[in-house]
Formats: C-alpha cells, structure tokens, sequence
C-alpha cells in the first residue's frame, strides 16, 4: 500500500503544471533560473529557493517563479535577488527516498549559498523557500536539511522561510529543527493529505500555486520585523 501511494505521489510531482519560461520573460519577470545572487551584486533582500522534484531550472516552474515575483512586485525588483539552488541538487525522484528526503550534494549547494549570502552580502536580509509539493518532492527537504545544519551567524541573517506542502509537517509542527519557530511557515492545503501524518494523495497536492500571495505576505512581514 506504501508503494503504491509512493508512485501516485511521484506521478502526481511530474505533473504539476509549469509556469512557461516564454510566459515569465513575456511579462518581464524571473523564470524558472535565477542566479541573481551568485552572479549579481548585493540587494536589499535575497530570497534562495529550492524547487521540487523533476521542476525545471532552479527555481522551478509551479511555486518559486510568482514568490520571486511576488517579492519584487512588493519591494522593486532592483532590491530584491532571487538565487535557485541548482548545481548539485538535480531534483531527482530518487533522491527522495534518502533518509533525509534528499542527497547531501544538494542541501550543502543550498548550505553554501547561504554561505554566499552572509559573506558577500552581510548587510543583506535573507529570506528562503521550498516547495514539495507531495509526498516524494523534495525542495523542502532541501531547505530543512541545509537550514538545521548553519551557523548560529548564518541563520541569524534568515528573516523567514515558507514550506510549500510538507510530509514531515504533523511530526515537525510545521518547524525546521533548531531554528527560530516563529520565522517558518509551513503552508499547507487542509485537503493535502500527506500534510497531516497520512499517505494519501488528494488534489490538495496541486494547490500550492493559491498560496503564493501568503506566502510572500508572511515573509514580507519577516523582512518588516528583520
């Protein structure tokens, strides 16, 4: 029964629909790469994010692209950087049956753009991002493996961090161990079965898209508190 509810999450994480990089540039927003910390100067805001599994880019082409946007439309684009996390972490399926819900090689690329955050950009504010979108997407494992693992001066600088959907969300309360409760937000759908201790794949899994606009007003209320 457990495999069987594993291949419907996994079917379930292919098909969620892309945000088009065509679309992105058409409207003149970020699509789904954005490198604009490690190859840019330092902004106001930097925003790391790490998409879900078989997701396009770095940034991914469902959640991360419009919280990107979102960001921006808020403070202006010239202040706000979005960085996906890429190199490393590919976004394989199989990566999600780790222990840890992904590869070492991919929460140390997140870790290290942290990294690259604080020393390049120590004055910046840092906030972060994952989507896994059901049970086998794995751009929250990334955050939640990288962030635990920072320097005390590393998560000092991250004003707040916004889960897309989480398995681990009954036995966590929706937390990143040791890091600050209050900066985290962990969005997820009442009718997301995986997100309350079950496997059970339900539509709630396709829904994050709707939860754009909360998750960047609660991280707009982060930097606002930073």
């Amino acid at each position: 029964m457990k495999f069987t509810s594993a291949l419907l999450s996994l079917a379930a994480c292919v098909t969620a629909a892309p945000v088009t990089e065509l679309i992105e540039r058409q409207l003149g927003a970020v699509g789904t790469t954005a490198n604009e910390l490690s190859v840019g100067s330092c902004r106001d805001i930097i925003f790391i994010f790490a998409r879900g599994s078989t997701e396009i880019g770095n940034l991914g082409g469902s959640v991360g692209p419009p919280t990107c946007n979102g960001l921006k439309r808020e403070y202006g684009s010239s202040r706000v950087a979005c960085q996906g996390v890429g190199g490393p972490y590919d976004a394989t399926l199989g990566a999600n049956l780790l222990p840890e819900g992904t590869t070492s090689g991919a929460y140390n690329e997140a870790i290290r753009l942290f990294a690259l955050a604080n020393t390049k950009c120590p004055g910046s504010t840092v906030v972060a991002g994952g989507y896994r979108q059901v049970t086998f997407c794995q751009g929250a494992a990334v955050m939640v493996a990288s962030i635990r693992r920072l320097s005390s001066t590393i998560q000092n600088q991250i004003a707040g961090v916004v889960l897309y959907g989480n398995t681990r969300n009954a036995q966590e309360n929706g937390n990143i161990p040791n890091f600050p409760n209050e900066k985290v937000e962990t969005i997820c759908a009442l009718t997301d079965g995986v997100c309350y201790g079950t496997l059970t794949v339900t539509a709630g899994h396709l829904s994050y898209g709707d939860d754009v606009d909360d998750a960047v007003d609660f991280l707009s209320d982060r930097i606002g508190d930073a």
